[in-house]
């Protein structure tokens, strides 16, 4: 396997937006993104569905890529979304990510309809001629309505030089050693969902996407640690600690429940934006105690 450009835990910021103008909030966005830079992500990638990239117009989602690369500096590798309807947006999104100094792009089948092999092998290509950056492939069933199997993504990568990169989001673990091994270790493969995190190292993922940094950075970054270095008894116990937390954030919604763990940590970003609303009052008290019990009590005092 080439050595990827992306490795070990790849933080995924929420998109701010202040809450009495429904505007982006590119203070907030500048203030989360260095935090997860000064914590000790391997790499931040920014306009992801956890950033609410669907919601965003073009010159947003232009202002937000423009303002996380800037920030990060070129401090730690940028992996950006770029997925949008067509072809020819994603093309355009690609192209403005380059322009701003990413390190790779990300493509998820964002489509209405559902794509045949033919139209998925000519929108991948397309995206990946726009510019010379590695790109990786995102297969996210869940929120796409898109599965692409392990032989569907390997046949792409063959026909795609630079999509060097698979973000497995499906939560089915032996995927990761299927492209490996249907690659022959030509495809670096990342898990994107939260609860197989572990499972995922231990079958050979070489990063860790996630918006749990935003909420819980050392207790992720431990748990990656140790599952790399071996320390398979800590890993475990790491994993048991953090595992409610993983499945809560994913199963309420990583924008909303990310959003208000912010505002828990006295660092708010406002709410979701529309169709989305903010998580209840029961389910902000259930997030505050796991939050509390993580990060060893070191919150602001309650101020709901």
């Amino acid at each position: 396997m080439a050595n990827p450009p992306l490795k070990g835990i790849i933080s995924y910021p929420v998109t701010p937006f202040d809450a009495a103008t429904g505007e982006i909030d590119l203070p907030a966005l500048r203030g989360l993104t260095g935090d997860l830079v000064a914590a000790g992500s391997h790499a931040v990638a920014p306009l992801g569905s956890t950033g609410e990239s669907a919601y965003l117009t073009e010159k947003e989602w232009d202002a937000v890529c423009e303002s996380v690369l800037d920030t990060v500096a070129g401090r730690v590798p940028t992996l950006v979304g770029v997925s949008h309807w067509s072809t020819e947006g994603a093309v355009r999104r690609a192209r403005v990510a380059a322009r701003h100094g990413a390190t790779a792009v990300m493509v998820l089948p964002q489509a209405y309809w559902k794509l045949t092999g033919a139209e998925l092998l000519r929108h991948y290509s397309e995206v990946a001629r726009a510019t010379d950056l590695p790109m990786m492939l995102y297969n996210n069933p869940g929120t796409s309505g898109v599965d692409l199997e392990p032989e569907t993504v390997v046949a792409l990568a063959r026909k795609i030089p630079n999509l060097t990169m698979v973000k497995e989001s499906s939560g089915e673990v032996s995927r990761f050693r299927a492209i490996r091994e249907l690659s022959d270790g030509e495809l670096s493969v990342y898990n994107g969902s939260n609860p197989v995190a572990l499972e995922a190292f231990r079958a050979g993922a070489v990063g860790w996407c996630t918006a749990a940094p935003c909420l819980v950075p050392q207790p992720v970054l431990a748990l990656h640690a140790a599952a790399v270095g071996g320390h398979d008894d800590r890993a475990d116990a790491l994993l048991r600690d953090l595992l409610p937390f993983l499945r809560f954030i994913v199963r309420h919604g990583l924008p909303r429940t990310v959003k208000a763990g912010l505002a828990i940590r006295n660092r708010p970003a406002g709410p979701p934006r529309p169709p989305l609303l903010p998580l209840p009052q029961e389910e902000t008290r259930q997030l505050r105690e796991m939050l509390t019990r993580l990060l060893a009590g070191r919150l602001p005092a309650d101020t709901a």
